[in-house]
């Protein structure tokens, strides 16, 4: 067993083990903070468990991988980020610098080394067809990928006093380009439903849309996560829990985690596949959430339910019941890939603004948050973001339509001299020819905020799509 004893502002786990001339002796490795130790610990008592605890003693950086991933990943990672992390390690960092003594790596080896990867034909993925002449190099988005892991395992080496410092801390990383994901706006969306004729697609792009959904957790989605009664549709308390998702794991990871975090292993039907579906639970507990249905969308899943029903009865052995919304025909679990080469389908076939499935997540968020008026921790709640600033940073766009429409109140106001000290309510085209007395008679109406909602065109054009589908 091992214990933690706290010095001062440090916490310290001490611990005995078999040094390499077979003599008990004790170990004491210090940390930060608690939350360290206590990873620390548990890492330790597993290897006792098992009849393995040695203090590591890598001499090359082969070596410290082995060590990290036995001790830090497999107690740390996800399974999609054990696989990921062992592709990386074996592709390009053990083929390279593998044989490298932890030693004689210093912030310039590694810098030069990021340099190498720069020109070097990336891996072939099992997607890539076997036999295209064409490859791609390594990109610099891969590159910091491969820091982040080296990085890690460097911390750990140190922890474990087989380093004196961490030399990626002082490594310079080649900057990966940043890609603003292209987004539909309000208009675009409702055409593609419209447009939509496969029921299952369209059911899931409402999905992403209304609840800023990933599109794992529109698959993983089962029915007892649902409240559609009458009673909650009314009071307007229809939501969805989230707390899982489908997702295609390697095999591999999948034994070497023990099936962490796995709710359920779905039948392979190919003997020889490395790969299996998995029904797991999120990488994140932010991502565990519950999500307000709009009515249409409740209404929809009514509907959707009682024609599965329907199929189940008419089916009936045949039909495997995994309790799953976005099912096949037959119950079983629809793929990713089914899914965005429909919506893929669909875009061309209707010269639709290309997107990937993922985009209709970004343009809930970024019209939620146009909708409230920014009030970022209630759409965090919705998108299940760890922490407030992934919502402002990679969500909160701004469309064409409100920079044309801030060009022509700078026009209006400034430019063409009608008014230097603007009022924004009355200088508006779409304040102006809305009639107050309107808004003023409602019960509960915010009249100022109604104005200004109706002045941004974006809104507008919003509000109107919706009136549309409900008619």
């Amino acid at each position: 067993m091992a214990s933690i004893v706290q010095r001062g502002n440090r916490y310290n786990v001490v611990y005995l083990y078999d040094a390499e001339d077979g003599k008990r002796k004790q170990k004491w490795e210090s940390f930060k903070t608690l939350a360290e130790a206590k990873r620390r610990k548990s890492e330790v008592e597993y290897r006792q468990q098992i009849g393995s605890m040695v203090v590591p003693t890598c001499k090359t950086l082969e070596d410290l991988l082995k060590e990290y991933v036995a001790l830090y990943g497999k107690n740390t990672w996800s399974i999609s980020m054990y696989s990921s992390t062992i592709a990386l390690i074996e592709n390009y960092i053990t083929p390279f610098i593998g044989s490298m003594k932890l030693s004689d790596i210093t912030a310039r080896v590694l810098e030069k080394y990021y340099m190498q990867l720069m020109t070097t034909p990336a891996a072939r993925k099992a997607t890539d067809k076997k036999y295209t002449k064409k490859r791609d190099y390594v990109t610099a988005g891969t590159v910091k990928r491969i820091h982040n892991v080296l990085r890690s395992a460097f911390h750990q080496a140190v922890k474990w006093e087989l380093m004196e410092k961490n030399p990626a801390i002082y490594a310079t990383v080649p900057k990966p380009e940043v890609h603003k994901r292209d987004i539909w706006d309000a208009e675009t969306l409702f055409r593609a439903l419209e447009v939509c004729e496969d029921d299952r697609l369209k059911l899931a792009i409402n999905l992403a849309f209304a609840c800023s959904m990933r599109i794992g957790e529109i698959l993983g989605l089962t029915w007892d996560c649902i409240d559609i009664t009458p009673e909650s549709i009314k009071a307007g308390k229809a939501f969805v829990y989230i707390n899982k998702e489908l997702q295609r794991v390697d095999k591999s990871a999948l034994d070497a985690l023990e099936k962490k975090d796995v709710l359920r292993v779905f039948p392979d039907m190919k003997e020889n596949n490395k790969t299996v579906l998995i029904l797991k639970k999120p990488k994140t507990t932010s991502s565990i959430r519950k999500v307000f249905l709009p009515r249409t969308v409740a209404e929809m899943l009514v509907k959707w339910k009682l024609n599965q029903d329907f199929t189940k009865e008419s089916v009936g052995k045949e039909y495997i019941d995994y309790n799953l919304v976005v099912a096949n025909s037959l119950g079983t679990p629809i793929e990713h890939s089914r899914i965005t080469s429909l919506f893929k389908e669909l875009i061309e076939t209707h010269d639709l603004p290309k997107v990937v499935f993922y985009s209709l997540r970004h343009s809930s968020i970024t019209y939620k948050l146009k909708l409230n008026g920014g009030d970022i921790k209630s759409v965090q709640g919705d998108s299940g973001h760890a922490v407030a600033s992934m919502v402002t940073d990679q969500y909160s766009h701004i469309l064409d339509d409100d920079r044309k429409s801030n060009a022509a109140r700078l026009e209006e106001a400034f430019y063409s001299g009608k008014d230097l000290n603007p009022d924004v309510q009355r200088n508006t085209p779409d304040a102006e020819s809305a009639d107050p007395s309107d808004a003023s008679d409602a019960p509960g109406i915010n009249q100022e905020l109604l104005l200004k909602i109706l002045a941004n065109p974006e809104m507008a054009n919003l509000l109107t799509a919706l009136a549309k589908s409900l008619k």
